[in-house]
């Protein structure tokens, strides 16, 4: 079998652009090194209870018992499948490369409805090499965000195809993966989805007001097509989610706002800036200004540059009021390099118009400078996690689990404090359980709540609210059973020994410090009232990898024709035949 060709006048092959994202990404993640990241560790716990408890959500090891049920299980779920295939640790790799393949070929399909074919490969290639997923896998380790979005992306040529023609096969295929996508990650479903749904709307609309257009839909029959798949789609999220929803009824996020970087001004917070923005966005902040011209020159363009423009100003954070101003409330709740990442995607079919349109100009003057930009901006955010790690000291946790694993030391709960990250890896290996935790929206004991602190292992680079919060723990030990302090970071051994707590032992030549206090009562079960039902259980067990498991069925039916025989496997054709193509 020959190997695929390259030619510039032809679309780039999708077995190219696989093999692409195969050498660069599969490499670094059978390496394993998203467990540097920030939240790989918290996705790789959750999985854990699911492999244990699959029909039951309530997890016992964290804030003294806590619902999963506040985070969509998808990607845990299947980490938690593969799992008994692979190992937690290569299961969550193998998730996180679908997801990245899911990108390519998202990408491509999404890109198509607003660009030529060649364009659209372009696009799909520079997904492999985007900086704002390399930083989301490699650094932020948001395995949610990285999944559900190229579910997304998969599902909106459907939409538009249902939407453009009615045809039902393509209903029943945006339907199953808008719900698949939004049992992967409830921020995109809630903040993400309309950056990207509401440019295809208005593309439908200007493709139905053509006086070319050979369908000839009227407005109302996109209004009732569009309500329809909104009111199931909309339903059948509200059912897979459902112990969602009560568990967010039940108990709304009202805690104290945690401090974010993503949420800083990165003018006056230049490291955060670079953080944020330079990284993830790399090469692309140079073409943003050719992206705003072409998505404004282009008409058929300019709602996905709307879109784009819009997220991007998000993804600013605090450097622009534009945040405060849509989210509300929910700035103070969200972080912002996920709509980094929205953005980025949305810009994508526009910068692939534009690298085609240098490619006929300039060939191979256009095509290897763009490939080594293309390279330094992969490059750099994969290596950010290196310059920047989220723990930087590489450390295991094996001797900390065996310690409380032992003689008893798991009738009673405990609190890390220096840890890191590594707070959920010693929860997957110790049978004790902790009143601390990675989840900020499952926390509901009024100690975590009150103080806008957050993980009480790194309570001292929250300042005063998170050492008022570790405090307040401290002082109510008897109520939780909280006997154990284990502690890597002496900076924290004043503060406990003025609060009446004493050194008991030491692990790894003393550079780990355990620390107890006397008269603590055992751990007993906290009476929650958000504890989920058994009939939740089982919804939650089945439905949303349900879902998933059907999306895998029916994306390969095959799609019905337009009338007058064109695929509609190809929306863009019929901007192409009737306008000149004009869109590359």
């Amino acid at each position: 079998m020959s190997a695929p060709t390259l030619a510039p006048e032809r679309p780039v092959p999708m077995s190219f652009i696989i093999m692409a994202a195969v050498a660069i990404h599969l490499p670094l993640l059978l390496m394993q090194l998203p467990l540097k990241s920030y939240d790989t560790n918290f996705h790789i716990f959750f999985a854990s209870h699911y492999v244990h408890h699959w029909f039951d959500p309530w997890n016992p090891k964290w804030f003294a018992g806590f619902s999963q049920t506040t985070y969509p299980p998808l990607p845990q779920q299947w980490t938690a499948l593969l799992s008994y295939i692979f190992g937690l640790n290569m299961a969550y790799m193998a998730v996180q490369f679908v997801g990245i393949v899911l990108l390519a070929v998202g990408v491509y399909r999404f890109s198509e409805l607003w660009v030529s074919p060649r364009a659209a490969s372009y696009a799909a290639l520079a997904s492999v090499f985007l900086g704002s997923e390399s930083f989301l896998v490699y650094s932020a380790g948001q395995l949610s965000t990285t999944l559900a979005a190229p579910i997304y992306l998969n599902a909106l040529p459907y939409f538009y195809r249902w939407l453009r023609s009615g045809s039902w096969r393509s209903f029943l295929k945006a339907s199953i993966l808008l719900v698949t996508a939004a049992a992967a990650h409830h921020a995109t479903l809630l903040f993400g989805s309309a950056f990207f749904a509401l440019p295809v709307c208005a593309l439908v609309v200007m493709d139905a007001r053509s006086s070319e257009d050979p369908e000839k839909t009227s407005v109302a029959a996109l209004l009732i097509r569009l309500v329809s798949l909104a009111l199931v789609a909309g339903a059948a999220i509200a059912v897979v989610l459902l112990p969602f929803w009560i568990g967010l009824i039940h108990n709304p996020v009202t805690q104290t706002p945690i401090p974010h970087p993503s949420r800083a001004n990165f003018l006056l917070s230049p490291e955060w800036g670079v953080n944020y923005f330079v990284v993830p966005y790399g090469a692309l902040i140079l073409a943003v200004p050719f992206i705003v011209m072409r998505g404004s020159s282009v008409v058929r363009l300019r709602p996905l540059m709307i879109g784009f423009w819009a997220a991007f100003l998000v993804g600013l954070g605090g450097t622009t009021p534009v945040a405060h101003l849509l989210l509300g409330r929910a700035f103070d709740v969200l972080t912002f390099e996920r709509f980094s990442y929205w953005a980025t995607l949305l810009c994508l079919p526009i910068l692939g118009s534009i690298i085609a349109t240098l490619v006929d100009r300039f060939r191979l003057k256009a095509l290897i400078p763009i490939a080594g930009l293309a390279a330094a901006t992969c490059a750099l955010a994969v290596s950010w996690s290196t310059f920047r790690p989220a723990d930087a000291s590489n450390f295991s946790v094996d001797s900390v689990a065996l310690w409380l694993n032992r003689d008893g030391h798991d009738q009673y709960r405990y609190i890390t404090l220096g840890f890191g990250n590594k707070l959920s890896r010693l929860a997957i290996q110790t049978n004790a359980n902790s009143v601390d935790g990675e989840s900020n929206s499952s926390r509901a004991l009024p100690e975590l709540t009150e103080f806008g602190g957050a993980a009480l292992t790194s309570s001292k680079y929250f300042g005063k609210p998170g050492l008022d919060s570790l405090r307040a723990m401290l002082n109510h030990a008897d109520r939780y059973g909280l006997k154990f302090v284990i502690v890597r970071d002496p900076y924290y051994a004043p503060l406990l020994y003025f609060a009446g707590w004493r050194q008991v032992d030491a692990l790894d030549d003393r550079t780990v410090t355990i620390w107890s206090k006397d008269g603590v009562p055992p751990a007993t079960p906290m009476n929650a009232s958000d504890r989920p039902t058994h009939m939740q259980g089982i919804l939650w067990g089945t439905l949303p990898v349900g879902f998933s498991l059907l999306a895998i069925l029916v994306v390969f039916l095959p799609e019905e024709k337009l009338r007058n025989g064109w695929a509609t496997e190809q929306p863009y054709l019929y901007y192409d035949l009737v306008a000149g193509g004009a869109t590359s």
